[in-house]
């Protein structure tokens, strides 16, 4: 079958353009899914201002082959600092063997792709890699993805076979000014087995990054992330996730600064009775911050839950983007389904564009959706001056009640506290 046509030419030469560019590494076990990730993005094509998932996100700084400098960062003063951690650190996108710890511990088995990916031709991630991703672009392409499994230089590959005695930490950092990253991480939860994985740090001026999560019945995975400091930073996340039957799969992203910062996340439902949560926290001050959450969970099936709780604070000519979709498959009954996307415009030239989506196609279901932009509340702001607090303070105390509900999502009270922390110290700071 022919490949089908790009929508013109003009496109098809950026995308050449930029796979031309990009390192491609022959691969071990991940050359046949390279290969097809380079088929999927050759007949898709990078985005344009035009496509349906990007009217709200100029994708043209992600297209373009030339990166925008950024202003480097090298180690910074860590969010997830006081958590006993195994530390895997990039810099520049490099492995850096002398910060990170040895990659081993208690309930776990990982390594790095560019090393077992060079040295053997069957690992266990081969039914991973770029698998999940593949199955992620239907209905709805997502070329970034396809170029992150094609062109990915390295990424760490994580196997809980019991609980981990202590979440794995990829740490980020960046020294070069105008370097781009591409990563992709691989995440096996075997069956009844539990992992926490943290991400933080500054990755490059252009990160491009894929993580693949495939949870066995009865597995558990949390995922805490924090974006922040680079000012400059042009970042498109993807999380793929498969959720088997009694599964629990939890996502939490802090995003603060940054130009553009888009994060996916595609979650697959194929097990009876478990869980799939994704949340964000986001906070933008200037005209030249853009933060994208895109959300697509489907539902296979029966007695499951999922959530999606978004909140982003908005100031000084921000803009905040929310796309979040549920699908309820035929036969997957008894599905709970919440999405819920708001905004907080501290002024009047901020926006929040929404666009939340239900799909349903089985009848014993509860599902909801809203999105909401406002401003903070006169009365409960009116209530702690009048109890003597500065209006200052007060506005951060009510920012931060609003954030209260996604923060809640992380399961762990002392991630919880590093991130109301950090959140907190940056509205002192912008206030």
């Amino acid at each position: 079958m022919a490949a089908p046509k790009l929508k013109d030419d003009r496109r098809a030469e950026a995308t050449g353009a930029r796979i031309a560019a990009a390192p491609a590494p022959a691969g071990g076990f991940t050359a046949e899914a390279r290969a097809a990730a380079l088929a999927r993005l050759t007949a898709m094509g990078l985005p344009g201002r035009r496509d349906e998932y990007w009217r709200y996100t100029d994708p043209a700084a992600l297209v373009a082959t030339e990166v925008a400098a950024s202003a480097p960062f090298g180690e910074e003063a860590g969010i997830f600092d006081a958590t006993d951690r195994l530390r895997v650190v990039f810099t520049d996108g490099v492995f850096d063997a002398e910060a990170s710890d040895a990659l081993e511990g208690s309930g776990l088995e990982i390594a790095r792709l560019a090393e077992a990916d060079g040295a053997a031709d069957i690992h266990w991630a081969k039914g991973i890699y770029g698998v999940l991703e593949a199955a992620g672009q239907s209905p709805v392409e997502r070329p970034f993805a396809a170029f992150g499994t094609y062109a990915a230089t390295d990424g760490v590959l994580i196997r809980a076979t019991a609980k981990a005695a202590r979440p794995v930490a990829i740490e980020y950092r960046q020294t070069e000014g105008a370097a781009e990253v591409v990563l992709h991480h691989l995440v096996k939860v075997e069956e009844g087995a539990e992992v926490t994985l943290l991400e933080t740090g500054t990755a490059a001026a252009r990160f491009v990054s894929v993580m693949e999560v495939d949870v066995a019945a009865g597995g558990r995975f949390h995922h805490i992330r924090a974006q922040g400091r680079a000012h400059d930073r042009r970042a498109v996340t993807h999380v793929f996730a498969r959720i088997a039957e009694g599964a629990l799969f939890k996502s939490f992203t802090l995003a603060m600064n940054g130009r553009l910062t888009r994060n996916e996340a595609v979650l697959d439902i194929v097990g009876d009775d478990c869980l799939a949560h994704v949340a964000g926290a986001a906070v933008g001050d200037g005209a030249d911050f853009l933060h994208d959450d895109t959300v697509f969970i489907t539902h296979g099936a029966v007695g499951c839950e999922s959530r999606q709780v978004f909140k982003k604070v908005l100031k000084n000519g921000a803009t905040g983007v929310f796309q979040g979709k549920i699908l309820v498959k035929e036969g997957a009954q008894k599905t709970d389904g919440y999405q819920i996307s708001q905004s907080l415009l501290l002024d009047g030239d901020s926006q929040f564009l929404a666009k939340p989506e239900l799909e349903i196609y089985a009848d014993d279901v509860k599902c909801s959706h809203g999105s909401t932009s406002g401003a903070i509340d006169d009365t409960a702001l009116f209530y702690l001056r009048s109890r003597g607090v500065p209006l200052a303070d007060a506005q951060v105390l009510l920012v931060l009640s609003f954030l209260g509900d996604a923060i809640a999502e992380i399961e762990d009270a002392d991630l919880q506290a590093a991130v109301v922390e950090r959140l907190e110290g940056w509205l002192i700071r912008h206030r």
